[in-house]
């Protein structure tokens, strides 16, 4: 048996789980010479040094990349210098972060939180620096392997506690084994390492404004536990990884227009096709761009008085709703689109957000306005529903 296959066989999470404390010094080093990563780096930070001494610019890019982690020997390490980040990016991108909800949560109890999805990094970076402000023990994060195409991004991820969600596997029985997998995976690490997960509602951000849970996520969750036990409902699964939904709201979008341009693209001509790092692209545009407010809501944990995965998915979305923080751009743009006028609330509207939100308009291309407008206007809308 080679070391791989005795890794495996030790492990069962090992292709999918986060990296841990003693795989941290080998990662870090593999990272400081990965040529996908070096290239990247200098093509953002020195771009003319890259074009004209590519080889002078992996080399200062490595040697950064080795200064940057130096004494990081652990994964709490590397969160801590990824805090950092996260100050940072607070303070140059968003004009006010609030939490409400995470001191009802018994701070040594695991979760299994599961939000709505805006951001590919943000929505659960946002829970984590929550977290971490609190001293509390951060997440376990689920990302979709379609996002991991890159093994300096696979890297990168494991090392800030992401798990690898199976979205390209083969055929219907490799599927459902991944699954499978995946739900044991989720199951152990909050019942057994009683370390709380993030997943998103849904696969794929909502790029039209509508927070809505796919009920198959839930189904796979309980997967794991029907398999081991038959009799087990619904309910009673989900009560055991004591879910808890959070809503996250942006005042701004960052990637807002993207977004519109894929909407619009769809409306066309029926399809939109992703350039090849647009995923990237988008990670970087959300973690630089603008954001204006932004508010984390912690829910309430599930019971086990649901008798089916819709039911989840249905107490899931109402409280998502519920905790989610309209901001002036959202009755702006509702406005601006001139329909449902009784859902209008402008009395916290200042000449300040007006003059904000007609200027990031005016970026919108012409053909796009509508998409972009629709994002915003469509909270508005679907709090009113679940009033």
């Amino acid at each position: 048996m080679n070391n791989t296959q005795a890794t495996l066989s030790d492990d069962p999470w090992a292709e999918i789980r986060p990296y841990q404390d003693e795989e941290v010094a080998d990662v870090l080093a593999r990272l400081a010479r990965d040529p996908e990563l070096l290239d990247a780096l200098t093509r953002f930070r020195l771009p003319r040094l890259a074009r004209l001494m590519p080889r002078l610019s992996r080399a200062l890019a490595s040697f950064a990349i080795r200064r940057e982690v130096r004494g990081v020997s652990d994964i709490s390490a590397f969160q801590d210098r990824i805090a950092d980040y996260m100050q940072r990016m607070i303070r140059n991108s968003t004009t006010d972060f609030r939490v409400d909800g995470l001191d009802q949560l018994d701070p040594n109890t695991a979760y299994l939180f599961i939000g709505n999805h805006r951001d590919i990094s943000l929505d659960p970076a946002f829970v984590n620096y929550a977290l971490y402000l609190a001293g509390r023990d951060t997440v376990r994060i689920a990302i979709g392997d379609n996002l991991l195409q890159k093994p300096y991004v696979n890297d990168l991820m494991r090392l800030n506690k992401s798990f690898i969600v199976p979205r390209s596997a083969r055929g219907k029985r490799a599927m459902l084994a991944a699954y499978q997998k995946l739900s044991a995976y989720i199951r152990h690490s909050i019942i057994e390492d009683n370390h709380s997960i993030w997943m998103a509602q849904r696969e794929g951000r909502a790029k039209d404004g509508i927070d809505r849970t796919d009920p198959a996520i839930i189904k796979m969750l309980t997967m794991a536990r029907r398999g081991a036990e038959r009799q087990a409902g619904t309910g009673e699964a989900i009560a055991e990884l004591r879910l808890v939904p959070v809503s996250i709201s942006y005042e701004y979008d960052p990637c807002d227009v993207q977004k519109a341009r894929e909407l619009h693209a769809i409306n066309a001509s029926g399809n939109y096709e992703k350039s090849e790092f647009e995923d990237i692209r988008s990670i970087v545009a959300g973690i630089t761009g603008q954001k204006g407010r932004v508010h984390l809501r912690f829910g309430t944990p599930l019971s086990a008085d649901f008798d089916s995965p819709e039911a989840v998915a249905e107490e899931i979305d109402r409280q998502v709703l519920a905790g989610y923080h309209l901001f002036p751009s959202h009755y702006l743009a509702l406005e601006a689109l001139g329909d449902a006028p009784h859902l209008l609330d402008l009395s916290e509207v200042t000449d300040a957000d007006r003059a904000r939100f007609q200027a990031r308009l005016a970026e919108v291309p012409e053909e796009l306005r509508d998409w972009w407008l629709t994002q915003y206007a469509n909270p508005v809308r679907n709090c009113a529903t679940r009033e």
